[in-house]
């Protein structure tokens, strides 16, 4: 074609792969969580309509009775909830841990716009859900449309290739981990209604106890699987979600472990669990956890009442409208005054299309409405998260689709 570069040329003037350019321990585990997260995307998607097919099949009693057998006084729902997530939380924590030890979290500078954008991609889809529940609604659920769905968002971000700039890539997953940091705060300080003394010493003991493993330099996991596991049962018992016991031994996992020869750090139980548990929580915990709670009945459904709910209204506009509005003001206002700075490569067109896929909610959407809301309005806020999380997924990759071809369009 006339007027088009050789392809000299465009070899000439290719930048160089920017993940390259980054230190080998922080580009290794990236590469790995970013092809971990997007495959598992997949998984969760097709794990989503296998449970709304046995969920409104001749198997729904079946399906909803299981969940509800007891083994060990708990409800297999209960153990996948409060038990698989516990490990699915404890990766949470650490994945935090390293983002702001060795990642974009490490400093001010560096956090201030994943920071601000998920601030506002939780606060706007908030004010989203109660200002169209706090008359006739209920406003119990405001930080259901709060969370990203990383998996998702990732998924649908891999879908355009090497034409996404790796600043895009890590700007979602900064973002992604502030967001999860966020909700399981909420989890904490909102979802708790009774709070036991006994169960509190009994978690405050455990975390002791691995902290002084910790001290004297115990290498094997089973003594801290031990006490992790007693922690669990200890914030169980509290009233505390058990989950949070998951990210406190998250973060209380070392980054580096001193071999004692010269000072040289030489091991990272940080590393090496998350390389030993992510994938097993992609493809194993996660996968569960829709086939238990993405499954909603809706045989005899008045959809009409589904659609006119405030609950329906809130969740499904907060992650649809809230979650980009938020993002994008807020990392505007940031970069406006000086507090950020949007990283080289890195568009204004793009912020918006990633924000538009923080709109994808679902793994902690699911987990917090059944928290907040229960069983009997489980069917307007699971409507809810799957038609604002499909829409918002569509829309972003529309808008990422024009974006790219637009950024093409200005380099040749």
């Amino acid at each position: 074609m006339v007027g088009a570069p050789s392809l000299e040329l465009r070899s000439y003037v290719r930048p160089p792969n920017p993940i390259r350019l980054l230190p080998k321990v922080i580009r290794k585990p990236l590469e790995s969580f970013i092809h971990t997260e997007s495959a598992s995307g997949i998984v969760l998607a097709v794990c989503t309509v296998l449970a709304l097919i046995i969920a409104n099949s001749g198997f729904s009693s079946a399906y909803f009775d299981f969940l509800e057998q007891k083994v060990l006084g708990l409800t297999i729902h209960h153990w996948i909830n409060d038990g698989l997530m516990t490990i699915f939380f404890f990766v949470v924590g650490m994945e935090i841990k390293r983002e702001l030890v060795a990642g974009e979290l490490r400093t001010l500078k560096k956090a201030a716009l994943p920071i601000a954008a998920a601030l506002g991609g939780m606060v706007v889809p908030a004010v989203v859900y109660l200002a169209l529940n706090s008359r006739g609604g209920v406003p119990a659920g405001w930080a259901i449309p709060m969370a990203t769905d990383i998996a998702f968002a990732l998924g649908v971000l891999t879908l355009f290739g090497k034409r996404v700039p790796l600043s895009l890539k890590i700007f979602l997953l900064a973002l992604a981990i502030v967001d999860d940091l966020g909700a399981v705060l909420v989890i904490a300080f909102f979802y708790t209604e009774e709070v036991r003394g006994i169960g509190l010493s009994i978690l405050a003991a455990s975390l002791i106890s691995i902290w002084l493993l910790q001290r004297f330099r115990f290498r094997t996991y089973l003594p801290y699987l031990v006490f992790g596991v007693i922690a669990w049962g200890g914030t169980l018992y509290s009233g505390i979600h058990a989950t949070i016991a998951g990210v406190l031994l998250g973060l209380l996992t070392p980054n580096l472990v001193s071999s004692g020869l010269n000072n040289e750090s030489d091991f990272s139980p940080l590393d090496d669990l998350i390389h030993i548990l992510h994938s097993w929580v992609s493809f194993g915990i996660m996968p569960i956890f829709a086939l238990a709670n993405a499954g909603v009945s809706l045989r005899g459904a008045d959809f009409g009442e589904i659609l006119s709910s405030p609950i329906f209204s809130g969740v499904s506009l907060g992650l649809l409208l809230g979650k980009p509005i938020g993002i994008v003001f807020f990392s505007y206002l940031a970069v406006r005054f000086g507090f950020a700075r949007l990283p080289e490569g890195l568009r204004w067109s793009h912020v918006t299309g990633v924000s538009l896929l923080a709109g994808i909610g679902f793994t902690m959407a699911l987990f917090i409405s059944g928290l907040s809301l229960g069983i009997e309005h489980a069917i307007f806020a699971k409507s809810a998260i799957l038609a604002g999380s499909l829409l918002a997924g569509v829309l972003g990759y529309i808008w990422l689709t024009l974006a790219f071809r637009k950024t093409e369009a200005v380099k040749i």
